[in-house]
């Protein structure tokens, strides 16, 4: 078995929380980037964009959703979603992964959805295969169009993942993981 089928059949993400220094510097923050675009994408559109969140842009995107959290009326669980959003402020890294796609004659928005997931993935591939420990997440804020101007997005774009890149001390321990007979049949006719 390669070394890339092992690390495939146990890659697992580490939590945010308990990711710390040291974060990728700036070569391998763009050879993350590099590894990360090279991901299917019918007729080449590139439908994704990233974006690297320093800790000042995070600090004040958080207190600006913690603001928007406490004020809305329609959210429930309001302490769960600002412990969500704290996450914002615990990795040394952090990339958002956001959907550009768009009508286009030939190519369906999902087929785009799907390579900016792919892109998400390759980004955790990527930054694990640097040494690195990353999760993909997301949270409240991302589904709801009243923060969409404290997320900076342009009409139409989407937040597909906000991954968090450290380094990580802690154990991780494994979940269980979906019985491959169960998802898997041969067609007979």
């Amino acid at each position: 078995m390669s070394d890339l089928t092992q690390y495939m059949k146990t890659r697992r993400s580490s939590l945010s929380l308990t990711l710390e220094e040291p974060g990728p510097d700036a070569d391998q923050l763009r050879t993350i980037l590099e590894i990360a675009t090279r991901v299917p994408d019918h007729g080449k559109l590139a439908p994704w964009r990233f974006e690297l969140w320093p800790m000042n842009v995070r600090q004040k995107v958080h207190d600006q959703l913690q603001e928007r959290l406490y004020a809305a009326t329609d959210i429930d669980d309001v302490e769960k979603k600002a412990q969500g959003t704290a996450k914002l402020l615990h990795a040394p890294c952090v990339l958002v992964a956001i959907s550009t796609a768009a009508e286009h004659p030939k190519i369906p928005i999902w087929e785009q959805h799907l390579s900016t997931g792919a892109a998400c993935m390759n980004t955790l591939i990527a930054a694990n295969s640097l040494g690195f420990e990353a999760q993909w997440l997301t949270a409240w804020y991302i589904y709801r169009n009243d923060c969409r101007d404290i997320l900076g997005l342009a009409p139409g774009e989407q937040i597909a993942g906000i991954i968090h890149i450290g380094t990580n001390k802690a154990p991780k321990t494994d979940r269980p993981r979906p019985d491959i007979d169960s998802l898997y049949s041969i067609r007979e006719s």
